[in-house]
């Protein structure tokens, strides 16, 4: 997985964190779940706020 892969990275963190509010996460938590991802292969320092803003939503909305 890419930092591109915003669907694919929100459905994964669904599935490896069911009990945790998606819209009550911090960006700080959210990049370290990101990267510690199984399969998450790409540079770490590349997930800015704009990407993880579009990953906390995409979340969201799996969990609705």
């Amino acid at each position: 997985m890419k930092w591109t892969d915003i669907a694919a990275i929100a459905e994964a963190l669904y599935d490896k964190l069911p009990d945790i509010d998606p819209a009550a996460v911090r960006f700080v938590d959210l990049h370290n779940w990101v990267v510690e991802l199984e399969g998450f292969d790409d540079d770490r320092t590349r997930g800015g706020e704009k990407v993880l803003e579009a990953i906390q939503q995409a979340w969201i909305d799996e969990a609705r």
